[in-house]
């Protein structure tokens, strides 16, 4: 079941960061380029839960997965040649989506993202946008054969502190 994040959610969605990064450090294989204790955070989930923006899919009374659904976009996307024009209200943004190791593999990441086409149509929306690590090849392939086309990368210092290469995919509704 797909529902907005609860404050009950928070400490779930903090061991999901925790565990997928650890799993990171503890593998050497970084899919993300998030960083412990930079981003994401519980601060990072608890905003987004207060603002009404995070979202959790939920298996049998657990929370398996978490996303970040708003129409934030970071100053870089004006850099972007996107395919569609959109005014911003008109346009969702997928953040932050986490599936922890524990439940990969499980078709899970399909789920939100399916999630998160019916949400932006049924706000009114007519693009889907996201930005994504260039080396997060599992998210680039998720989105890519969920509909999503490659528009563009951009070098950025992302939350101000992490230097990455971003790649920017879209959708239509």
């Amino acid at each position: 079941m797909f529902r907005p994040a609860t404050a009950s959610d928070l400490d779930t969605i903090e061991r999901h960061y925790t565990e997928l990064l650890t799993h990171e450090t503890e593998t050497g294989r970084s899919t993300t380029n998030w960083a412990l204790g930079v981003y994401p955070t519980r601060e990072t989930a608890a905003k987004a839960q207060a603002e009404g923006t995070l979202y959790v899919l939920e298996e049998a009374g657990e929370t398996v997965a978490s996303v970040i659904l708003n129409q934030h976009q970071d100053e870089f996307y004006t850099e972007i040649n996107w395919q569609y024009s959109a005014p911003p209200e008109q346009v969702l943004v997928i953040h932050t989506l986490c599936i922890p190791p524990c439940h990969a593999g499980r078709g899970l990441g399909r789920q939100m993202v399916q999630y998160a086409k019916q949400h932006a149509a049924a706000m009114g929306c007519t693009v889907i946008r996201l930005d994504t690590w260039a080396g997060n090849t599992p998210a680039a392939r998720l989105y890519q054969t969920n509909g999503f086309s490659l528009c563009g990368r951009a070098e950025v210092l992302f939350q101000g502190r992490i230097p990455e290469e971003l790649i920017f995919l879209e959708y239509q509704i």
